[in-house]
């Protein structure tokens, strides 16, 4: 007369053997069950780990207002357990796939000038300059896009005599999407309007245009991928003059490894512009000596500027 068991303990017998209880405690001893066996405990199932990464975000709006960009891949395990009516099969533990590198999953920046170059006219210019902020605004070509709140792209007039180029955003620049809007910028107005020049009348940028985890410097990485943005940006305005603020804007602008001390107080070259390298104006915050030789080398800028306009 065949038995038949209450129904929770079936299943409770049901539910071990789909969790590997049958195969763990009750089958014969087998070679990978041998003490210094390598990989994992017999009876273990066998995890794989599945990398999935999430696509670029579509990312709607002005071109100095995004949305937070994603790409980092995501991690995901599955375990399936054999099924009890299954033969036992070898659980040693087997090497996960390589994990997929983050980098691998960064966008190239496309070409951002058209073919035929920039145009001459100003209004040609401004509507190049707008279509490449809209590209930068769903930028992911490296891991400052992560977490962003905005891209930077930059503001001011796009068709100045003077332009300004910091390192990258600050917090309060990346909640507002533009630069220069702190404390330091502040100053940047003062010493802008020092000059004879107006914050309307120049053109302001930085170096990358998504801010660094806790204002830490941009890696070398990180502004080679917004250099292609940059680079649009100088061609498209046409400055007569540049002004790079900070080491770390000196540095990127110059492609010199030189301290900021050794790249003030000469004039440089960038893409046929003249280009003068000045303290950060939040350095000037912090050190007050500075604001001196900040001064100086504005005016000599100055000086450029009425040159240059003289006919």
């Amino acid at each position: 007369m065949e038995r038949t068991l209450p129904g929770p303990l079936t299943d409770l017998l049901e539910y071990l053997d789909g969790i590997g209880y049958r195969d763990l405690y009750l089958r014969p001893p087998s070679e990978d069950a041998k003490p210094g066996a390598v990989g994992a405990p017999a009876g273990r199932p066998a995890s794989t780990a599945m990398s999935k990464a999430a696509g670029p975000s579509e990312i709607a709006g002005s071109p100095q207002i995004a949305g937070t960009s994603k790409i980092a891949g995501s991690s995901k395990t599955e375990v399936s357990h054999r099924p009890p009516d299954r033969q036992p099969t070898d659980r040693r533990a087997t090497s996960p796939p390589p994990a997929k590198s983050v980098a691998a999953s960064f966008v190239e920046v496309p070409a951002l000038l058209p073919p035929e170059g920039v145009p001459d006219e100003i209004g040609g210019r401004v509507q190049i300059l707008a279509t490449v902020a809209r590209q930068a605004s769903t930028c992911q070509a490296c891991g400052l896009c992560r977490g962003r709140q905005t891209v930077v792209f930059g503001s001011g007039h796009p068709n100045a005599d003077l332009m300004l180029i910091g390192e990258g955003p600050g917090g309060e620049e990346d909640r507002r999407g533009l630069p220069f809007v702190g404390p330091a910028g502040e100053l940047l107005n003062k010493i802008i309007g020092a000059i004879d020049q107006s914050r309307e009348g120049v053109y302001i940028a930085n170096v990358v245009k998504c801010r660094p985890p806790n204002n830490r410097d941009p890696l070398p990485d990180e502004v080679a991928a917004c250099r292609a943005y940059l680079e649009a940006q100088i061609d498209l305005v046409q400055p007569k003059v540049l002004v790079a603020l900070g080491r770390v804007a000196a540095q990127a602008l110059l492609q010199s490894t030189q301290p900021l001390r050794q790249l003030r107080g000469a004039w440089h070259e960038v893409r046929g512009i003249p280009t003068r390298a000045t303290y950060h104006p939040a350095a000037l915050l912090r050190n007050a000596s500075w604001k001196r030789p900040t001064w100086e080398d504005m005016k000599v800028v100055r000086d450029r500027l009425r040159d240059l306009q003289t006919p």
